[in-house]
């Protein structure tokens, strides 16, 4: 069994992609700075449900990857095979407070991370790319093949950047990389700054709601066991560097997929779903789109699903009300 770097795994997709991992029986070595964007309890709870899960198969380092020393003292011995790296700096909206956050992390960080995968001559590097590349992409459903020139914020860029840079590594280098376009990756353990905690919290506590672009918005919601097991077979088969056209048009050992449900939710239905879950009505305040934001999302799964059989399984009506319980058991709400 290979041994496997993940970034980020304190966080929401990292801690979950661990946790799988370790049951399949394979060594996880995680590597997360812990840092306060959002509540950091939140982030060691989901380190202890990794560790309680993953059989002492998950070694785990408090580090910043952005800081390349520290990165190179944390890991100096540590044998690993492939790398998912899935840290970053998240968030659209946080990105126009906080840019300078957005080039430490998700710029140079990719940098140290493709760096750290070209020293050790590692087999595959799977990274976290985002369906914010795509801006306000008037062709639906979004493709990889698609024009992403034109990104509405600063994270999107950032992302987008990190393609770039990817994809110049596997030219010059020959590293096999595959970078996944996330789409709205919601459920159990999920972010506070995101939608569905956001909702669900002021829901219960008869708060009303922010409903942006007075609710004309719809998603492509992606329930994280779908986007793990779109990881998974996407980290157990690297591209090969046979010359041939990858997805996203690489003629280098490095693809790019969407991963996404392939079903977009109006966001007012996604609100009754939450109020049904919750057993209560929400106060909606209608409000302007926010600068940055995109009125809709739309993910073309079909290079994914051709070369790694990736089928989402759960509908927005199954996994929201999974969230929410999730979300009362922790917080007592």
């Amino acid at each position: 069994m290979p041994h496997i770097l993940i970034t980020g795994a304190a966080g929401f997709i990292g801690a979950a992609v661990a946790q799988a991992l370790c049951k399949r029986g394979v060594s996880v070595v995680g590597i997360d700075n812990l840092n306060a964007y959002y509540d950091p309890a939140l982030k060691t709870a989901r380190l202890a449900e990794t560790k309680a899960v993953a059989a002492g198969r998950f070694q785990f380092s408090e580090v910043d990857f952005a800081d390349f020393d520290a990165l190179s003292a944390a890991l100096s011995g540590v044998n690993f095979d492939r790398i998912i790296h899935l840290g970053a700096q998240a968030g659209v909206r946080y990105s126009l407070e906080n840019p300078h956050a957005y080039v430490q992390s998700n710029l140079v960080g990719h940098v140290n991370m493709l760096e750290l995968a070209r020293a050790r001559g590692v087999e595959h590097l799977v990274y976290a790319s985002s369906s914010s590349v795509y801006g306000a992409n008037d062709k639906i459903p979004f493709a990889v093949e698609d024009r992403v020139d034109h990104p509405r914020s600063l994270y999107a860029a950032t992302k987008k950047a990190d393609e770039l840079m990817s994809e110049t590594y596997s030219h010059l280098y020959r590293i096999p990389q595959t970078g996944l376009r996330f789409f709205t990756v919601y459920g159990p353990w999920g972010r506070p700054d995101m939608m569905p905690w956001i909702f669900t919290n002021k829901i219960l506590r008869g708060e009303p709601i922010p409903v942006f672009n007075h609710g004309k918005m719809s998603r492509d919601f992606t329930y994280i066991d779908d986007i793990v097991a779109g990881v998974i077979a996407c980290l157990d088969d690297p591209p090969a560097d046979d010359g041939a056209v990858k997805a996203g048009g690489s003629l280098s050992p490095h693809a790019l997929y969407n991963i996404g449900n392939n079903r977009p939710a109006q966001l007012l239905d996604i609100i009754r779903i939450i109020e049904d879950a919750c057993g209560t009505k929400a106060e909606l305040n209608m409000m302007d789109m926010q600068p940055g934001d995109v009125p809709r999302t739309f993910a073309d799964i079909d290079a994914i699903a051709r070369d790694h059989g990736y089928a989402p399984t759960t509908p927005a009506e199954v996994g929201f009300p999974r969230f929410v319980k999730w979300f009362r058991g922790y917080t007592g709400l």
